[in-house]
């Protein structure tokens, strides 16, 4: 039997009106759709793609993933994700599977996708808008502009202060509990924007307004 293939499909950062007509048209042609699933039993990739594209009959898989900081608990989240995929795909059944913004920035697709390739499956990666273009736009903010550089780090990593004093733009994700550190930081120079393109999107042209723990979906730019 022909086996399936693995779609990692990006979904941009909140509107639906981001999808890309490439990510449409895999959604449509796949029958089985995955998404993560937080605790509270919510999938916002899946809430925002099926805004744009009618999911009516396919199969939906939630997966559920941690956002503990220990390598061995993430590891067997993605083992177990991995297994459940690799039943649909060992059926001959496409699954595409869902990402907020681009599959390949900081996205949970990529670690299903190593496991699955060592298995012996296709797997095929479809670009979506990422959440720090659509949150320049939403600023009306040029990212770069001749020979200057752009920086994108995770504000949970390590050497915050070093990352900030890089030259050029910074864009800050997975920004949301480290807002005050980055307020005291980088003050006016920074803007942020909680939510972009979703109903409850928010946007602070002054860090010092800014909540302190904005949430996970906050990102920040720095010039």
């Amino acid at each position: 039997m022909k086996k399936g293939v693995f779609y990692g499909v990006g979904v941009g950062p909140g509107d639906p009106e981001l999808l890309t007509l490439k990510a449409v048209k895999t959604l449509e042609k796949c029958p089985v759709i995955c998404a993560p699933r937080t605790r509270d039993g919510r999938m916002l990739a899946l809430e925002i793609a099926r805004q744009a594209v009618d999911l009516e009959g396919k199969e939906v898989l939630p997966l559920d993933f941690t956002m503990e900081r220990d390598k061995s608990r993430q590891r067997e989240a993605h083992l177990k994700a991995a297994g459940l995929v690799e039943e649909e795909l060992s059926a001959g059944r496409d699954v595409a599977m869902l990402n907020l913004g681009d599959v390949s920035i900081y996205a949970t697709f990529t670690y299903l996708r190593e496991i699955l390739e060592a298995r012996g499956f296709e797997a095929v990666m479809v670009p979506g808008v990422p959440s720090f273009c659509a949150v320049a736009a939403r600023l009306k903010e040029s990212l770069t502009a001749g020979e200057e550089p752009l920086h994108i780090l995770p504000a949970n990593g390590p050497g915050l202060e070093e990352a900030l004093a890089l030259p050029g733009t910074k864009v800050l994700m997975k920004s949301g509990r480290q807002m005050a550190q980055i307020a005291q930081l980088a003050g006016s120079q920074a803007a942020l924007v909680v939510d972009c393109g979703l109903p409850t999107e928010s946007v602070y042209q002054d860090l010092s307004e800014a909540p302190d723990k904005p949430g996970y979906f906050a990102t920040v730019i720095v010039k």
